[in-house]
């Protein structure tokens, strides 16, 4: 039986711990952004949140 192949792409989905570290803030922080509207968010089941890469990258734009 063959072993299933990994993608070697990333997924664009993060949790928010994932999101905490790739853009070097805490999970608190990724919580409020995702309350005030700036950081849309998405259910996966009933309790996971998860974010997109590109939404992350969209809002860390340099000034």
């Amino acid at each position: 039986m063959a072993a299933p192949q990994k993608s070697t792409q990333a997924s664009p989905w993060m949790t928010l711990q994932q999101a905490a570290i790739y853009v070097a803030t805490s999970v608190k922080t990724i919580r409020r952004l995702i309350a005030a509207g700036d950081l849309p968010a998405y259910l996966c089941g009933k309790r996971g949140l998860r974010v997109r890469r590109d939404d992350l990258d969209n809002l860390m734009r340099p000034l």
